[in-house]
């Protein structure tokens, strides 16, 4: 094996050597199927022993020298940014503070190589690095509005990732006109030093025209749109030869009662629930997910596009299905009255709901009823009311899965799972794609029915996996950093309520409890929030901190999402006695390639909310709402309307009354001579001071802060006379003139919550799709 070993060094270390996942790698060395085990043993040494890494997207590279490290890149509005380290010996790196001087041009989401410095970086809470080498961009492809000037035509980046135009070279090209909003590629990234330069490859249309802000969006964030034609070709094939009196040897359920609950508008049905009760009053569960493994196979084109794309991405006006929609919302969707196929967990609970069995089969289904979920709680509290409309057995059904779904989420709790309460509100579109109000996200019992199954489902499939020892893609969520619970316990002391064990899940869960629906419940909430990690997806036992399982996957959701394919193909192994295993190497790479697209994904919908909220608000300065406090910082703080969720800053020289003082572990702001506090989760009445949907800031002005008090109604101030358009506590950029020098970096809105959205609204089709 030392002799593969050096095999793969020696041409990692090459100087013309283009990085290779590790199948190509094994191909270009021309290692026989024979010898394969061997270079995985190697190539897991290599790797486990830091001397080897893979990016991203699964690319392996040589390990820098002791005292550089690799990752990727998160800039920060203000110019400095950090990087996320790989942790290349399987170790958990700290983020590396990164200077504006030290980051040099790297954007968010490079891959980069750092050196480390000696000193640490702001505060000294992070080591300070410098950015050495650019491995991989993250894009190379911009979006912006369009202008000419002096003869050049240049392009004003959206957002505030570059400071200055860039030179985009003869006017006219592609056909640009001033105020188009257009999509170059970057010839030559800007840096202190130089101008950026660049060539127009797609001309959008013009700024404001209905449409141009999503394929902005969906430019900017690289997002996959069309299909390949030959992709569509692959589907419109398996959509041919589908028999639906075909079972296949599967498990017939066809004459079981089974419904589907989804959103109203949902159109890709992905998820069915059987449920009996035996006479020693045993539940026996029924979870039945879409077969989509059955149409997308390993290594056809269809599979490679579902792995490039690695979800569907749910944008407010729109969707991009990870699946072409004949498949996902036809052939894979479980609608009523149609044979389908589907894999099967079936589970037997005891009368208090504790799982006793776990069976998975290959089965085909035919749903008796689609619900709403506006259609079933009045159905399972006033079942009488109903029966001319919907048959008893249904009827019954619902009433036990009612019953059942309330044991097991008791049962979640009492194990220590959290569930934070974080209200949410969702835009309501016209049919140009434009704002027009906004309204109450619902999440009532009918929607904790569907996810208490979902949740059981996962469990029981990761469990079943985990006990045959197989390799398979987790949902994993790793434990919050002691320090950063022990902040939590004292901002929560600082607000009158005692944590006496903050490593405790169940005093966490007591203290949410306590708040819900209390004046103080925001502030707890996105205090705790921010001392949570990211849940990600990933083959190592680190389990599910929230959930307080020891094994989770994603398996219920194979339409959208392409670690339950994965987990899919490995169910039919499990099913069929078939013991081929995953690449270690290879699920490493997938999970950060799928985590990376998931995130890409609520990026983007956030942002195009952003952009369509800021769109709206352009001509309504001054108009007054409510909004709640969700982010503090030393220049000043953030804050989400209440009925209109849009998010701006109140920067800290608009507060002219005092001076405030930041207190970075209480999360506020405190003015010096008057006492006055705005802190995390407090409730406070703004006006739209200044909007710049080009640049995507939204300033507001405070009127007043009563923390705890009762919304009141959101009004156009028409009499307000110091709100005035276009003038911002920012410094604006110039736009129409070609670029003179560095302007003073900008702030811009930290990250709002994930909202959920579908085609009218931002709730996803289907409500439950921003699960754990």
């Amino acid at each position: 094996m030392q002799k593969i070993q050096q095999q793969i060094l020696e041409l990692l270390a090459k100087p013309n050597y283009k990085p290779l996942k590790s199948l190509p790698l094994a191909k270009k060395l021309k290692v026989s199927k024979k010898r394969m085990p061997a270079f995985r043993d190697a190539l897991d040494t290599l790797t486990g022993s830091g001397a080897v890494f893979a990016t991203r997207n699964g690319l392996l590279r040589l390990t820098p020298p002791h005292g550089y490290v690799t990752g990727m890149v998160k800039k920060a509005a203000g110019g400095f940014g950090f990087l996320i380290p790989h942790g290349e010996d399987g170790s958990r790196i700290e983020d590396v503070y990164l200077s504006r001087k030290n980051l040099g041009n790297a954007l968010t989401g490079d891959e980069v190589v750092v050196k480390l410095l000696r000193h640490k970086g702001r505060k000294g809470d992070n080591i300070q690095g410098r950015v050495e080498q650019i491995l991989q961009r993250a894009t190379n492809s911009f979006v912006g509005t369009y202008f000419e000037s002096g003869g050049n035509s240049y392009v004003q980046v959206d957002g505030t990732t570059f400071s200055d135009p860039v030179y985009v070279g003869d006017p006219g090209a592609k056909g640009a006109v001033a105020d188009d909003k257009v999509v170059f590629e970057m010839v030559r990234f800007p840096s202190p030093a130089r101008q950026g330069e660049g060539v127009i490859t797609e001309v959008l249309g013009p700024r404001g025209k209905p449409g141009v802000d999503t394929a902005a969006v969906i430019h900017e964030f690289g997002l996959p749109d069309e299909f390949p034609d030959e992709v569509l070709e692959e589907a419109r094939i398996q959509a041919q030869q589908f028999d639906e009196s075909d079972l296949n040897e599967r498990v017939d359920l066809t004459r079981e009662t089974i419904v589907t609950i989804d959103p109203n508008t949902a159109r890709d049905f992905d998820d069915a629930i059987s449920l009996t009760r035996d006479d020693n009053g045993h539940w026996h569960l029924g979870v039945h997910i879409a077969d989509v493994a059955h149409f997308v196979q390993p290594g056809t084109l269809l599979d490679e596009e579902a792995q490039h794309r690695s979800t569907s991405v749910y944008l407010p006006d729109r969707v991009l299905p990870m699946i072409p929609e004949v498949i996902s919302n036809s052939l894979s969707s479980l609608q009523q009255g149609k044979v389908r196929y589907t894999k099967s967990v079936l589970i037997e609970f005891s009368p208090e709901a504790m799982p006793l069995h776990v069976q998975l089969q290959s089965t085909a289904i035919k749903v008796t009823r689609r619900f709403a979920y506006e259609q079933v709680l009045p159905i399972v509290f006033h079942p009488e009311e109903h029966k001319t409309k919907v048959s008893a057995r249904v009827r019954e059904l619902l009433a036990r899965m009612y019953e059942l779904a309330m044991l097991l989420r008791a049962r979640r709790f009492a194990r220590g799972a959290l569930e934070l309460s974080m209200p949410e509100t969702k835009i309501v579109l016209d049919k140009k794609g434009k704002v027009v109000g906004a309204e109450a996200v619902e999440h009532d019992a009918s929607h904790q029915i569907i996810e208490e199954f979902m949740l059981a489902a996962n469990i029981a499939v990761a469990t079943k996996l985990a006990d045959k020892e197989i390799s398979f893609l987790r949902r994993v969520h790793a434990a919050p950093d002691e320090a950063k619970l022990r902040s939590f316990a004292e901002f929560v002391e600082s607000l009158g309520f005692k944590v006496k064990q903050y490593q405790s899940k169940s005093q966490l869960q007591d203290l949410l409890n306590q708040v819900k629906d209390q004046p103080l419940m925001r502030a707890v909430n996105y205090a705790l929030l921010r001392s949570m990690k990211q849940a990600e997806y990933a083959p190592d036992e680190l389990g599910h901190y929230a959930l307080a399982e020891d094994n989770y996957c994603h398996f219920t959701s194979p339409i959208r999402r392409y670690p339950d394919l994965t987990v899919h193909r490995l169910v039919h192994r499990l099913i069929t006695g078939d013991k081929r295993h995953e690449d270690a190497l290879e699920l490493v790479a997938l999970g950060r390639h799928c985590s990376f697209n998931e995130r890409r994904a609520e990026q983007a919908e956030r942002e195009l909310i952003k952009v369509k909220l800021l769109t709206y608000l352009t001509d309504q300065v001054g108009m007054e709402f409510d909004a709640v406090i969700t982010g503090v910082q030393k220049f000043g703080f953030f804050c989400q309307g209440l009925e209109l969720p849009a998010e701006g800053l109140v920067h800290i020289s608009t507060l002219a009354e005092d001076y405030y003082y930041y207190h970075a572990e209480s999360h506020q702001i405190v003015g010096r001579r008057t006492g006055k506090q705005y802190r995390l989760g407090d409730l406070v009445h703004v006006a739209v001071a200044h909007v710049d949907a080009d640049r995507r800031e939204l300033d507001f002005r405070v009127l007043s802060a009563k923390p705890g008090d009762a919304p009141r109604q959101t009004r156009r101030n028409k009499q307000d006379k110091s709100a005035k358009p276009g003038k911002s506590s920012r410094k604006k950029r110039g736009q129409k003139s070609a670029p003179t020098g560095r302007s003073k970096s900008k702030t811009s809105p930290a990250k709002r919550k994930k909202t959920k959205k579908n085609r009218s609204t931002t709730t996803s089709r289907n409500s439950r799709k921003r699960r754990k």
